[in-house]
Parts: structure tokens; sequence; C-alpha cells
């Protein structure tokens, strides 16, 4: 209820400090408020009880009260709402580029390589609010999954749907992924284009050699950060198909061809990455999203409404029935 009120002036509360001795000193002198008369004894006297004497305190009760309510007037508490307006001065481009090989498959991440970088991938495209996204994905071809976009909704369905197709020529292709993704952000005109490039092998299909590709990258002044994704030694991968369509998993050794990646990655001025487990895959698109930031601004708005005004009637209020009560039902007794 009260979670949006602020005091404009707070030092004022210092003089709550003195109610508890305006009491104290009322207590104190309560008995030489009245004149006192002083008699042997009172045997002579019909005593009636009456509670005008008691009541009576609590004039001073109605008192106390407005002051401490003009004290905390004089705090000035207002309501404060803030809106707020965000404007991106730097918008980035982003195109995910992702190899889809049957290799991408392998279990050497959970529960497989590709189902682990899609989760991971989704992440990080809900944390780019500001951005646009495109995805590409290759094998021993490329295509545009999606073109870049702001719409997330979009990218994230599109991202969701990405499976092993068995359609695409088998291996992988490098050079083909990157020139696609090059291909999706040379009319761009973002202050910033990065494609972030994520295989599990070594270039070994495609007509277009990876190198020709990272050229044209930094023609078009496109950042890339390249991912090898793939345990250290033998990861269980797919090796055959069964005769009910299932794929035969065995032991083969994790071949990445990490010099391609870093080159690329340092020709167009990105860095490469090595994931090992999901673990490190998430902490590298974390990276990656530290490194690639939006410069945002952002505008905040303030609306004070002060409430001062009710409390000074209170207070007004209360001191007015004091001095009616004290003026007529009392008056005998002050």
């Amino acid at each position: 209820m009260f979670e949006n009120y602020t005091f404009e002036n707070p030092q004022f509360f210092w003089l709550l400090i003195i109610l508890p001795f305006v009491a104290a000193w009322y207590f104190w002198k309560r008995n030489k408020q009245q004149a006192e008369l002083k008699m042997s004894s009172i045997r002579g006297f019909k005593l009636k009880s009456n509670l005008l004497p008691v009541l009576k305190h609590g004039l001073f009760v109605l008192r106390l009260l407005a002051l401490a309510l003009l004290i905390v007037a004089m705090a000035r508490p207002r309501t404060t709402d803030v809106s707020n307006k965000t404007t991106s001065t730097q918008g980035i481009d982003i195109v995910l580029a992702i190899d889809v090989s049957a290799s991408m498959l392998a279990r050497d991440l959970q529960p497989n390589r590709l189902e682990a970088l899609k989760e991971v991938a989704s992440e990080f495209i809900k944390g780019r609010p500001t951005d646009r996204i495109g995805l590409v994905q290759y094998a021993g071809e490329s295509f545009t999954k999606t073109p870049v976009t702001s719409d997330k909704a979009v990218v994230l369905s599109a991202l969701e749907d990405i499976k092993y197709n068995p359609v695409l020529e088998n291996g992988t292709a490098i050079g083909m992924g990157l020139a696609t993704s090059v291909n999706r952000l040379k009319e761009s005109k973002a202050k910033s284009k990065v494609i972030i490039l994520l295989t599990d092998g070594v270039n070994n299909a495609g007509f277009i050699d990876p190198k020709i590709a990272s050229e044209l990258a930094v023609e078009y002044g496109i950042k890339t950060y390249t991912i090898g994704v793939g345990s250290n030694g033998t990861a269980l991968s797919p090796i055959g198909i069964l005769p009910n369509g299932q794929f035969q998993y065995g032991n083969v050794k994790v071949e990445i061809d990490e010099k391609l990646l870093e080159e690329i990655a340092t020709t167009t001025g990105g860095k490469y990455f090595r994931a090992t487990n999901n673990e490190k895959l998430e902490d590298i698109y974390e990276e990656i999203d530290s490194l690639e930031k939006t410069e945002i601004e952002e505008f905040k708005y303030y609306n004070y409404e002060d409430k001062f005004q009710s409390l000074l009637l209170m207070a007004g209020v209360l001191l007015l029935l004091e001095f009616v009560l004290r003026s007529t039902v009392f008056k005998s007794f002050i």
C-alpha cells in the first residue's frame, strides 16, 4: 500500500522524539492541573463514580495525535509514479549459423549436441530484446532458416524447429554456412553485425572455401565468433541407421578443425571458443552476450503527488474536536 510513498523532508521525523517527553511531562503534571482541597475526612460526603475525569485524558491524546500528524505532514509524504522509456542507440544484427550434420546428434553433450545448443541459444535470443537475429543452418549445404528479424517469437519458433534433416547432403560445409550468414548481413544498416558460427567437425563439403567466406565477412564489416562443440577424445555418435530407421551409435573420435575456426575468428575480429560440455557451451554464449552489448538509453519520468494535505486536515479535525470537548463536556474539569 505504501510502497510508492517517499518523503521529501524526512529530517522532520526527528521531531517525533519529543512526543514521549511531552507525554511524560503531561502525566507528571496532571495532578497539578486542578485545584486541590485537603480535608481530614470525606465520610459525610456521598460519592458516586464518574468516568469523565478519566476520559478527560483523551483530550491530551487527541492533541498528541494531532502533533504527530503535523510532524509527518512537514516530512511531506508523496507518491511517486515512475515511467520508463527505453531507446536503443546502437542495434546489433546477429546471425546464428548452426551445424545440423548427423554428428550433431552425438551424446557427449546432453541430451545431444544439437538439443543442448538449441536450449542455450534460446536463452541467448531471449536476452537480446533490442537486437535483430536470424538463423542459418548447414550440413553439406546451407540455407537460411530465418532472415534477420526483430520478431523473437518467430526466431525462437524456428530454432525449436531445427532438427537433423536427412534431406540435406551429409557433411560439414563451414564455408557455405559462413557465406550464407554473410549474405544475410551484408545489406544490414546496423551499427554492429555479428555471426556466431557453431560446428562439431571439419570443413569437408561445399564449394566455398571458409577463408574466402571470412574475407567476405571482413569486407562487409561482420565480426564472427566461432564455436567448436564436442568433448575431447571420443563421443557416442551416429555410425549408421538400423532397419527400424533409428540411428546406431558407436564411439567416434571427435575431430574439430580448431585451427580453421581460430583463423576465421581472428580474421574477422571475433573470438574462438571450445565447448566440451553443456556448462561450457552456456558459458560461451554468456561471454559472447557480454562482449556484444547493445547501447541503450533509458529515460525515467517521475510524477510526484503530495499527500500531506490529508494529514493536515486530520490534524485540524483532531484539534477542533479537542477544543470542542474541552469547551463543553470537560469544561468543569479544566
